[in-house]
Order: C-alpha cells, then structure tokens, then sequence
C-alpha cells in the first residue's frame, strides 16, 4: 500500500523529506502533479520507499511508545494517521505505521513470464512513485510493453531485454538490478561503495524490459490456447511442442533482424519465411513490438544504449565503424566490471544495435549475458546478476 498523507497547515516538501529521511528529489518527482511551492492543507502526498503497516494497540502503549520500539519519528505516526487522537488510544485499536521498505521486491531467480513482470512492475510503481512506467506499444498478441524511466538528468541510457524470446532471463536480471537501484536510492546507500543519488539527478534512466512478451511466454508455457496463435507456431515449428529454440515474436519474425541497418544484407542470408529463428521479416520494421522500439528510440534521444542478449559472455560495440571513439572506453570498462569480453565487430547487421549506432553515432551494446544453452538454466542467475550489475552502474557513471 502507498504511503500517501495529507498536507497540514506549515507543512512543505522539504519538512516531508527530513522526516521521512528520504531524498527531496525523489519526493519531488513522487509528486509530479502538484505545485510543490505551493501545497494546500488536505493535498494528498506520495512518499516513495514506504508502505503502510497496520498495527494493533496493545494494553500500555503510546504512540511515543511505538514511535521508540519501531524506529519511526512520532510525527510519521500522526501523518499516516491523521484522524488518530493519540490521548484516546483503546487495546485493540488498528492503527498505521509507516514501514520503509529494505528489501527487495523483485523475486528474479524463477522462471519470469510476463505475468510476473507486470506484477513486479505494479508492486514497484506502487511503492517508488517518482519511477515512471508507460506502455510504449502492445505485442502481436495485445499484451503491453513497457517502459521504466528513473532520474532527471540530461544523460539518457536505455537498456532492454528478451528481443530474444528464448533469452527471457535477460528480464529478471534487469528487474532485479532496476529494484536494487530504487531501494539504494530511497535508503542512501551505496552499491559497491558509491551511493547512487548523483546518478539519478546526472541520468534519465530508460528500461524497457520485455520487448516480446508473446515469445517468452511461448518459451516458458507453450502454445497459448488461442488462435490463430496456436495453429501457426506449431506449424511454424514444424509440428514440435518444445519451443525452447524460439527465439522470434509469436509470427515467426525475429525482432532483432528487424532494424533497417544493413536488413538487405541480414534478410539474404537467413530464412524466407517464418521461423522460430532469424526469419527478419519481409521488410524492416513490420512488428509491432520492433515498431515500439524504434519510435521510442527516436523519441527518447538515447546518449547511449544497452541490448541485454544470451549467451557467450561477450560484449559486443561496434557497427561497419561508424560507433564513436567513447564505445571503447565504455566497452572497456564494462569488459572490466564484468569479465565479459569486448568485440568490436561481428558478422550481424539489421539488430537494435547496429541501428542505434548506424542513426545516432552514439555507444551502442549488445551484451551476451551468461554462457551455455538458451533459455540459459536459471541456476546461472546469481553469477550473471553480479557480472551485470557492474555494467548497469558503470553505464551510469561514465
């Protein structure tokens, strides 16, 4: 449950963040819809990396009382409860606290559909208001893909992961970077010896974590039920039930052939039609998950862009030269943190990042995460999490 309350009279932001104790930035950009110069008695406030807990008065207690045994500062108590008269307390009597929130809310090591990113997406909006999440296009199959953006500052980073459908651990690995990051921001405290505040006021952060729904939950549950779909990727996949090879959306287009760098060069040399694999569609840009991509890419004026694949342990930053002299120290530095390998150049054209570089010049990446049989075997979580944990921070700092 968020924790809002309501404005009383001398109340301000600034009052808020120091008792609360959470950054006045992030309360700020919690509370986007309001004149924060402005508050009026009764205004409703979020404040983000808390929810409510509900507490039952037992025989003797006082709020200051309660205040002591939880750690809370009393005046939280009154705020999250602003009809409670402290002098006429009753056992049994429900109250709320306010409960900041350590730990994380993200749960990746499980095979992670598309149902349960949407659920950790609600919990996190829920609980971190100033994280923005916005739907930036739809799958074949109508299910939602969307956007998380985190900070205010004029460095724009994007991240993504599942181009791939059979790559879909790239997403929990993000989702649990993103929920380590949020609560580092909220409690003030470091990841790996830098607290990250300076980050979120220096970077707008982009995430889009699941660009294929239909093709992860076809990985991991099968053919859905539905048709057409149900008809066409068992044909697709020539009548075989184990999807574990499919790498493409639910038509058989793989979305990251998709790009128009080079398309001609990548449709000639792989299949003509669809595929659980390769197939690039027969022109650039047909999918409308693709489609989303690359207007929010254009839209967003990206300063740098991440692709997180499997498998190989490599990173690869570099596209027919024309990637700007920062990519190497950018994929140096990621190869450092990581123990990934930094390649310059590889037989492949008509990907998110070929495209990214080849439009905008910038640093563009595609990280192979992990090593070994795709779908990667989720007992390879922890140790990818930490080797993508440094490149996700230095991607920020850098």
């Amino acid at each position: 449950m968020t924790v809002n309350i309501r404005v009383r009279q001398g109340d301000t932001l600034w009052s808020y963040s120091q008792l609360f104790q959470v950054p006045f930035n992030l309360l700020l950009d919690s509370n986007r819809d309001i004149n924060s110069t402005a508050l009026h008695i009764g205004q409703i406030i979020r404040i983000p990396g808390f929810r409510i807990q509900t507490y039952i008065i037992q025989r003797g207690d006082s709020l200051w009382r309660i205040a002591q045994q939880r750690g809370v500062v009393l005046d939280t108590i009154l705020l999250v409860n602003p009809d409670l008269n402290p002098n006429t307390l009753q056992t049994g009597q429900k109250i709320n606290l306010p409960k900041r929130v350590v730990a994380p809310i993200v749960s990746g090591k499980r095979f992670y559909d598309y149902a349960a990113l949407q659920q950790d997406l609600n919990q996190l909006k829920n609980v971190y208001p100033f994280m923005v999440k916005r739907q930036i296009g739809n799958s074949v199959m109508g299910k939602t893909i969307d956007e998380i953006q985190i900070g205010r500052g004029a460095k724009k980073v994007h991240m993504n992961g599942s181009f791939h459908a059979n790559e879909w651990i790239t997403t929990p690995i993000l989702m649990q970077i993103v929920n380590e990051y949020l609560l580092a921001l909220t409690n003030n405290r470091p990841i790996r010896g830098r607290i990250r505040l300076p980050s979120y006021n220096n970077v707008l952060l982009s995430v889009v974590p699941m660009v294929n729904p239909d093709g992860v939950d076809l990985v991991i549950h099968g053919a859905a039920a539905e048709e057409p779909y149900h008809r066409d990727v068992l044909s697709i996949n020539r009548g075989s039930t184990n999807f574990s090879d499919w790498k493409a959306n639910i038509r058989g287009v793989d979305l990251n052939n998709q790009f128009p760098a080079l398309w001609e060069r990548e449709a000639a040399e792989n299949p003509k039609e669809p595929s659980p694999r390769d197939f690039t569609g027969y022109s650039p840009l047909t999918e409308p998950e693709s489609i989303a991509m690359a207007e929010l890419t254009r839209a967003g004026n990206f300063s740098r862009a991440i692709a997180f694949h499997t498998q190989g342990k490599v990173i690869y930053w570099g596209f027919e030269g024309l990637e700007p002299p920062e990519s190497r120290a950018l994929a140096s530095e990621f190869a450092r943190v990581s123990g990934y390998q930094a390649i310059q150049y590889v037989q492949s054209s008509a990907g998110y990042k070929d495209w990214f570089i080849q439009e905008w010049r910038r640093p563009g990446f595609t990280i192979e995460i992990g090593r070994g049989i795709n779908p990667l075997p989720i007992s390879q979580f922890d140790e990818i999490y930490e080797e993508n944990l440094g490149i996700f921070l230095a991607s920020l700092y850098m």
